[in-house]
């Protein structure tokens, strides 16, 4: 990785008029806005199908693609779907938020249309998509189980057999399910298309993607569904223990996730096999790849599968450089990023060390109090990515409204930020001019935008995700400010022009006399 910048900005936050972003024309806008501010990344959250929550980071598979994201002008293009089917449609009356409700009963009944309109011609495409992708085949019945079951978690459906992922019933239900098999194999097909266009798009321009990969996986997905035999479950497959994160000066409770722990002997002694297909999987979509609570290598919180609160966990031991000098050895041409914030433990420093992962720093966290102080720019090596703030934090400017006045005093002092500079520019200055290899802002700070503009505020249930642009926001003279900043603080590799020529002076030659 060279020293370079981004930005993060999720898919479902791009500006569109059915309701969330997708992968259509305000995606491709948005990647040459990118390259005129000189940037070198686009970070994005996790793409896959959302669940309950519509949290990116509690999906129905690891593999798949999120059919919200479908870019619906682009299946009118096709002849998939005419613009009727799609305006008749109601996607939500609010451009600056997702409303996920709406667009869940919406964005289907379209899907369909496309299917009935283009499937049987697609045929030969699928199958070779199918071919390369043999996850989904899995996924497709167990969505098409979920719908049969009333949306049901695969732990509450009323038939014993299917539940247990047994052949016999997997066998009668792909036989009886088989339309609706058909659809959400095509609706994967549809997106990994569109993904796939997008992505060479964006490469082909200089610009790399960095995506989020969960260390852990929905309880209510087809990868536990499928393959219980890598996760902590019992006889009848239901979670023996699940993870969290303990008590700490935030949560006197700490943080019940529920997601199932994995069974790390079982993984280890199938030579991590489930491992390589995830990040084999990440990284048809991704270039870089962020592993979200790297932690959890090293060790992890186990809480019992009955327990409320995260009180009564404990630490138990990951597979550490095991697993992750594995990744190393087999993804050589992979960057990956080590989300490491937080107050970490001797040995999670040393697994980093030897991981030879960049870690995170955090600004925001840099000048609050109540944190510790290895987030402030002078102590970064460079072998890290700093950001003004995650998705999982408040905007720069909702963070200097509600900051204690002595961090806010702090901050201003130990940038140097000037009233007329604006202190969201004065926090990106700081982060541009540091020494970790890569800066990534969010959007939103470079918009300059306060409260009700953060993307999720962690332990909440509702209210997340939702945030979007709207059209007009990002201009020409944005990309130029950007570009510059990057420009003066080296993390923009600009185009050499030819040396001009130099000029010659023809000097009249005498003869001697």
């Amino acid at each position: 990785m060279e020293r370079s910048s981004g930005i993060l900005l999720p898919i479902s936050s791009l500006p569109s008029a059915y309701g969330i972003g997708t992968l259509g024309k305000a995606a491709y806008e948005f990647a040459d806005f990118l390259k005129a501010a000189g940037q070198k990344y686009w970070q994005v959250l996790p793409l896959g199908p959302t669940s309950y929550g519509d949290s990116p980071y509690q999906s129905f598979s690891t593999f798949a693609g999120n059919p919200y994201f479908i870019d619906l002008d682009m299946l009118v293009e096709e002849g998939l779907l005419t613009k009727k089917d799609i305006e008749k449609e109601n996607w939500g009356t609010n451009p600056r938020y997702v409303d996920y409700g709406q667009i869940y009963t919406s964005r289907f009944k379209v899907l369909e249309e496309a299917k009935k309109k283009g499937y049987k011609d697609a045929l030969g495409e699928i199958s070779y998509f199918k071919k390369n992708n043999p996850w989904v085949e899995n996924y497709a019945l167990f969505m098409a189980l979920k719908k049969h079951f009333g949306q049901l978690s695969w732990q509450e459906w009323p038939e014993e057999d299917i539940r247990l992922h047994e052949k016999a019933a997997v066998e009668k239900y792909a036989k009886e399910l088989s339309e609706d098999i058909e659809l959400f194999e095509f609706i994967q097909y549809l997106f990994f298309k569109q993904w796939t266009k997008l992505k060479k798009y964006i490469n082909d321009l200089g610009i790399e993607i960095i995506g989020d990969l969960p260390i852990y996986v929905a309880l209510d997905s087809c990868d536990v569904w499928a393959e219980p035999q890598f996760f902590s479950l019992d006889e009848e497959n239901y979670p023996v223990e699940v993870a969290g994160v303990p008590p700490d000066y935030f949560s006197e409770d700490g943080q019940l996730w529920g997601n199932p722990c994995y069974d790390w002997k079982a993984l280890k002694k199938d030579n991590y096999r489930w491992w390589i297909r995830r990040i084999e999987g990440a990284a048809k979509l991704y270039d870089v790849l962020r592993i979200d609570h790297f932690r959890g290598f090293d060790e992890y919180w186990s809480v019992p599968a009955k327990d409320t609160t995260a009180k009564n966990g404990k630490w138990k031991k990951g597979p550490g450089m095991d697993l992750v000098g594995l990744l190393n050895k087999k993804f050589p041409k992979i960057e990956f990023i080590a989300e490491d914030l937080g107050e970490p433990s001797p040995t999670v420093v040393k697994l980093l060390k030897d991981s030879n992962w960049p870690g995170m720093k955090v600004l925001e966290f840099a000048f609050d109090s109540g944190e510790s102080n290895n987030y402030q720019p002078h102590t970064y090596d460079k072998n890290c990515i700093c950001y003004t703030g995650t998705h999982d934090n408040a905007t720069v400017m909702e963070w200097y409204k509600d900051a204690k006045k002595k961090d806010r005093d702090y901050a201003s002092k130990y940038l140097g930020i000037s009233r007329s500079e604006g202190f969201n520019w004065g926090m990106i200055r700081g982060g541009m001019s540091s020494v970790a290899i890569l800066f990534v802002a969010q959007m939103q700070d470079y918009l300059g935008l306060g409260k009700y503009n953060r993307i999720n505020v962690p332990g909440t249930q509702s209210g997340n995700w939702q945030w979007r642009l709207i059209n007009g926001e990002i201009t020409d003279e944005l990309a130029e400010k950007i570009k510059a900043m990057t420009v003066m603080y080296d993390r923009t590799k600009l185009e050499k022009k030819p040396k001009p020529a130099e000029k010659t002076t023809k000097k009249s030659s005498k003869k001697s006399k």
